[in-house]
């Protein structure tokens, strides 16, 4: 991608591009390790006479057997190397087609409103839809929607079960407006977590950071935590995270509490990650 498509990407977007890229380049590079290695096998096959044998017991034998040896071996090598091209080629793709938001994404509360209007407008319009459809007994005339159109839904919904009498059945209905509430939730809770914050704490041998920019729980540690700790550490959610030098999770509610599980990350004044947590404003304080 170019560098002036990644400016116009938040900091989440671009990290997100950047490893679509990197599986690209990953897939590219071994599938062309893959047709070398096919290529050199089927070029050494083919400096085999044709249909001649192994022969056992002539002085070329051993060398014989250790070239056709390493032509087929080739050939293993390049089909290997194609499935790790396909692997990390499905990953970028994966990568492309996922549009969840994420709550590491700076921009996730805008995002996830626009996402919730749509929604909203469409629970008007499917009531809108089923309105009309229930007082005029068809969709002709109703706005946006063609006579032809029209017809195919009136006969959708004779033909359709006996219990469905408008366009869009109930549970089309019940379904978006469980989204939407769930949607509302989510919104609600990231903004109080944007407006509270999370607090780091100093531990015996280390510090937990509270890193809002990679929104990570970050746990480190002066000295590598023992086979022990480290069990315990991925019980709770914590993964190593070479880049950052530090055992991590997301930054939420979740994270707290799971630091709180783990006596050996306690904070050094006695009290537990969750008691240091900044406290949510009442929602009179949050009006004036």
């Amino acid at each position: 991608m170019k560098a002036k498509e990644l400016c116009a990407m938040n900091s989440y977007e671009e990290k997100k591009q950047r490893r679509i890229d990197y599986y690209n380049e990953k897939a590219e590079k071994l599938e062309q390790e893959s047709g070398r290695l096919a290529k050199e096998s089927s070029e050494m096959v083919s400096a085999i006479p044709p249909g001649q044998p192994l022969l056992v017991d002539h002085y070329s034998y051993k060398a014989d057997k250790n070239y056709r040896d390493r032509a087929w071996n080739k050939m293993d090598k390049s089909v290997e190397v194609g499935k790790k091209a396909d692997y990390y080629r499905s990953k970028a793709e994966a990568a492309e087609k996922n549009t969840a938001i994420s709550s590491d994404d700076p921009d996730a509360v805008t995002k996830l409103k626009e996402k919730l209007q749509k929604l909203q407008d469409f629970q008007s319009y499917m009531k809108k839809v089923n309105a009309y459809y229930r007082k005029n007994g068809t969709m002709k005339g109703f706005e946006g929607i063609s006579d032809e159109k029209a017809a195919e839904i009136d006969e959708a919904v004779k033909s359709g079960y006996s219990w469905e009498t408008a366009p869009y059945a109930a549970y089309r209905l019940s379904n978006n407006n469980a989204e939407i509430n769930r949607l509302k939730k989510r919104i609600a809770s990231l903004e109080r977590r944007e407006e509270t914050g999370f607090v780091g704490w100093q531990f015996e041998g280390g510090e937990a950071v509270a890193n809002s920019e990679e929104n990570r729980l970050q746990l480190i540690f002066d000295e590598k935590p023992t086979e022990e700790q480290r069990s315990k550490l991925k019980g709770w959610g914590f993964r190593w995270s070479p880049s950052n030098m530090a055992w991590q999770r997301q930054l939420n509610g979740n994270a707290i509490y799971a630091a709180g599980q783990i006596d050996f990350i306690r904070p050094l004044d006695g009290r537990t990650p969750r008691e240091l947590q900044p406290k949510p404003k009442a929602k009179n304080e949050q009006e004036r």
